[in-house]
């Protein structure tokens, strides 16, 4: 088993910045992608953003782009997201997870979750 745990989500204000970190534990794969998702009160989770092993390849949900960023310390088994020009839009519970080998954006591909963290961003 791999225990994912989240840390960094609390309150900013609109145009704020949030720095997410997500530390894994316990049985690590070879290779493995790491990834955030998020959900909003009364709506499905979603992928926000991914990132491969070595950290060449990253994908982002649309309204993300160009304002957040993830990134990786393998050596800490440790992904980040850096969230910055925060939008009231992007309160949800932020959620890391992890599955074997190449991106994906669908939940169901992912193998472990965290516990999530709360973000909110008021206007």
């Amino acid at each position: 088993q791999m225990q994912l745990v989240e840390s960094g989500g609390g309150l900013v204000q609109a145009g704020g910045s949030l720095r997410l970190s997500c530390a894994a534990s316990g049985r690590t794969f070879s290779t493995y992608t790491m990834a955030w998702f998020r959900q909003a009160p009364g709506k499905e989770r979603e992928f926000v953003a991914a990132i491969t092993w070595s950290g060449s390849s990253t994908y982002y949900e649309d309204s993300v782009k160009g304002r957040f960023t993830i990134s990786r310390d393998n050596a800490k088994n440790t992904v980040y997201l850096q969230m910055n020009t925060l939008k009231p839009e992007d309160t949800a519970v932020y959620y890391c997870a992890v599955k074997q080998y190449s991106l994906a954006t669908h939940v169901d591909a992912y193998d472990y979750w965290g516990q999530g963290t709360q973000v909110t961003v008021s206007s």
